[in-house]
């Protein structure tokens, strides 16, 4: 009896449980219809007022939007968002307008900035007062074109740096040959305002080729027609380098300078009296090296001042005849003596003043400058490093104006004969 009663509860609870699965089955069915049934309401409505505004018109104003509204809210939030798609447009268009330009500001910014930066290195590398490393030409004109302020310091002494390599390599180049075409280039620098590299330039070069002596005595000749200033600064700086050399005994130093200043007597560029006095003074006191100068330096201009001051030369020949007569120098330097006598005789035949190619001033073009030894005192060394200009452009204008004519007037000189 047990066993029976349990097994009809059991049939109860089954039947039980599955007619509350239908139920609960139809009910979400019931739901899913009504939804659907809803959704299909939603959508005909929202379709019907879609063709109702286009038909009639794609403008809406205030009032219009204030009398629908029986309209359902999610209805009004999907046309919200069709209505809006044109304003975000706009909106992401204006906001892309606007960062490309802030890219376009930062870009030039950041290309400013970069060229000032550039600009601030080459003036902190051409300005130090050591001029900084060697520079490569070509960097060189590639710094000059950055900078745009032709008045600023960076320019004028990248300028400056351009003007000392250019004379420095037409002074290299010069020989007989090619002497009026490198005057003609030298003329068309401002070697006006690199006269103190001009200078130092030929009297290194003198130094380092005696051979060319004569050839570097007539360039300075055929310039200091035009800029005597600058004649008499080469002459005073070897006058001074000639007392520096006498005073520490430095024999090569004495005849290298010494043969420079007796080219430039014989080139009319400085006084014969300049030469009797260094001939007055390396024979007064005379020692082995001092009359061994003496002697070189009587071989260069001996034949100018026989031409022009006979009584000094001889005063000076006296001077050696009695050295020689003492007989207290070297065998050597005797023997030198006498064979300066016999060049003497022979009327410095094989030691001419002026080769007829290297007489190249006209006579009355010739600028002659009386220095002595004792006012060869100041030697501009100061010429010889930059310096700041604050009327630089029209300095350099003038300075083109005077090459101009220079040039224009084909340099009045038988170097024409030679181009």
């Amino acid at each position: 009896m047990k066993r029976s009663h349990s097994r009809r509860d059991g049939d109860d609870y089954e039947r039980h449980r599955h007619h509350s699965k239908e139920r609960d089955r139809d009910r979400d069915r019931d739901k899913d219809r009504e939804r659907n049934r809803d959704c299909e309401r939603n959508r005909d409505r929202y379709y019907d007022e879609r063709n109702n505004k286009r038909s009639t018109s794609y403008k809406r104003n205030h009032d219009s939007e204030e009398q629908s509204t029986e309209v359902r809210s999610y209805e009004k939030q999907d046309l919200k968002k069709l209505r809006d798609y044109g304003k975000e447009n706009r909106r992401k268009s204006d906001r892309y307008f606007f960062t490309n330009k802030e890219m376009e500001k930062k870009q030039e910014t950041k290309a400013s900035n970069e060229a000032l930066e550039r600009q601030n290195r080459t003036v902190e590398l051409l300005t130090s007062k050591t001029g900084g490393a060697y520079i490569p030409p070509a960097k060189l004109r590639m710094m000059q074109a950055e900078i745009t302020d032709k008045s600023g310091a960076a320019y004028q002494r990248i300028a400056w740096e351009a003007l000392k390599k250019s004379i420095h390599g037409h002074i290299n180049k010069v020989n007989i040959s090619n002497i009026g075409l490198i005057t003609r280039e030298l003329l068309k620098e401002n070697i006006v305002r690199g006269r103190g590299l001009l200078a130092r330039s030929i009297i290194q070069a003198q130094a380092a080729s005696p051979t060319f002596t004569s050839v570097y005595a007539a360039l300075t000749a055929i310039i200091n027609s035009k800029f005597p200033n600058i004649g008499e600064l080469i002459l005073k700086r070897l006058v001074i380098q000639f007392k520096r050399g006498f005073r520490r005994n430095d024999k090569p130093l004495c005849i290298s300078s010494g043969t420079f200043i007796a080219h430039l007597v014989n080139q009319r560029v400085a006084h014969e009296i300049l030469a009797l006095e260094i001939l007055t003074l390396l024979v007064e006191t005379p020692t082995d090296d001092s009359v061994e100068v003496a002697i070189a330096f009587l071989k260069e201009c001996g034949m100018k001042l026989t031409e022009v001051s006979r009584k000094g030369i001889e005063a000076i020949f006296e001077m050696l005849r009695n050295i020689l007569h003492e007989g207290q120098l070297d065998k050597r330097v005797q023997y030198m003596i006498e064979v300066m006598f016999q060049i003497r005789k022979d009327g410095f035949k094989d030691h001419e003043a002026v080769p007829e190619e290297l007489d190249l001033v006209e006579e009355e073009n010739q600028f002659t400058h009386l220095v002595t030894l004792d006012e060869a005192t100041d030697s501009q060394d100061i010429l010889n490093v930059f310096k700041f200009d604050a009327e630089y452009v029209s300095n350099e204008d003038k300075y083109k104006q005077l090459s101009k004519e220079i040039l224009g007037k084909k340099v009045q000189m038988k170097i024409v004969v030679l181009q």
